[in-house]
């Protein structure tokens, strides 16, 4: 690591420090490998927390926006483009027939919803129900939906109108509900929560109930979107639709984009025709280089059958890392769905405190994976990654978890 970096010294006088950054500084990116200014190259199976999710610089993306940054970059939300027209097509066709709203991030997304959903409430219903460590982002409702009070420090008086109860428990969810409750927004598997898997029927008796309550379905897919899990959307392994779908990191492949897609009956809450005026809106969201990027992004992965690869891959790196497991007692548990994974690691007697321990020496090793809470780490490779890589990565993950380099 190169801790004098003049970039490096050069950051820490003209930007805030609010990220506790490593002392590296990456030049380049090719595929799955970063490369720093040293020259060294790192594996990554982190894809910048998910974002690039056909890797770094892959081709098909290269080409889509070198073609539209020839052609038209920005011209505002009162004119039509036809990048905007062809992502929110293919965010239809690929989910249960929503309208899309474009902005910058899925904590944009997630205000956005629940904007609506309290105009879908008409005054009378506004509350929303979430669940105890979940994320769903650092804006002023998007924080206090999120289930983690570490994200809230400092920056109280907190907006009301938010509830937690613990995931994957339906009944503490059925005693939350009240005639105030307009909404309940749930992440399919938790991310920053530690990659938490709910019951195979978690999501269905959501939908029931807020179907037989007459509320609202938000499903945060910023984290399992775009085909991450070996289906298009989460919700989708569930047979459901939501109401409301929010999407962020990878739609967007490292361009900052969110995406709020809702069903046509609660989207009509936006039709700025029905309130009257602009309900809500964003200047840059939905430019048309990022909506070209993730158009192409939905094409890529059909034509090339990565989620099919996604699923079966996912499948494959677990059951080796519960044997490894198994036979080092390192490992308590490995749960999650295709190229999301969540290690949860056991300390008792190992060299590693923590989960942040074993990042920081992966990425001393040229290995890039990351942790959630105290104890686990989490895998989000590219869904380009090769075979020859997962076996380079997890070789190295397994060699440092039995304290070796």
């Amino acid at each position: 690591m190169n801790a004098v970096d003049p970039v490096i010294t050069r950051h820490d006088l003209f930007m805030t420090r609010n990220y506790p950054r490593y002392a590296i500084t990456m030049v380049e990116g090719r595929g799955c490998v970063l490369t720093d200014t040293a020259g060294r190259k790192y594996l990554d199976l982190f894809s910048g927390f998910g974002a690039g999710i056909l890797g770094h610089c892959h081709d098909d993306l290269v080409a889509a926006a070198t073609k539209q940054i020839n052609k038209l970059w920005h011209v505002g939300n009162l004119l039509h483009t036809e990048p905007q027209t062809r992502l929110a097509e293919e965010i239809s066709a690929k989910g249960f027939k929503g309208r899309s709203f474009f902005c910058h991030s899925g904590s944009d997304a997630n205000e956005a919803a629940f904007k609506l959903a309290r105009l879908y409430g008409q005054g009378r219903r506004y509350k929303i129900i979430a669940t105890l460590g979940s994320f769903h982002g650092r804006g002023f409702a998007a924080m206090m939906a999120t289930g983690q009070d570490k994200v809230r420090t400092g920056f109280a008086p907190f907006l009301e109108g938010f509830e937690h109860v613990p995931y994957n428990d339906i009944k503490a969810v059925a005693r939350a509900i009240d005639d105030q409750t307009a909404a309940i927004i749930v992440e399919p598997i938790q991310g920053e929560g530690g990659v938490n898997v709910p019951d195979a029927d978690y999501l269905s008796e959501l939908r029931r109930l807020c179907d037989e309550q007459e509320i609202l379905l938000i499903v945060d897919e910023v984290w399992t979107g775009c085909g991450r899990t070996g289906r298009w959307f989460a919700y989708q392994e569930s047979g459901i639709e939501p109401d409301i779908m929010t999407l962020g990191k990878a739609v967007g492949c490292g361009l900052a984009l969110g995406v709020m897609c809702a069903h046509p009956r609660v989207a009509d809450q936006f039709d700025s025709s029905v309130y009257g005026g602009v309900p809500h809106a964003t200047t840059l969201g939905g430019n048309c280089i990022a909506t070209a990027v993730a158009a192409r992004m939905f094409e890529v992965i059909e034509r090339d059958g990565l989620l099919k690869r996604a699923a079966t891959l996912g499948e494959s790196i677990m059951t080796r890392l519960r044997e490894f497991g198994d036979k080092t007692g390192l490992i308590k548990q490995v749960r999650g769905r295709g190229l999301f994974i969540g290690v949860e690691l056991a300390s008792e007697g190992a060299w590693f405190d923590k989960a942040a321990d074993v990042v920081n020496r992966c990425l001393e090793s040229g290995l890039l994976i990351g942790s959630a809470q105290t104890h686990v780490l989490r895998l989000a490779p590219p869904m380009i990654v090769t075979d020859e890589q997962v076996d380079q990565g997890l070789t190295q993950l397994e060699q440092i978890l039995q304290g070796g380099a």
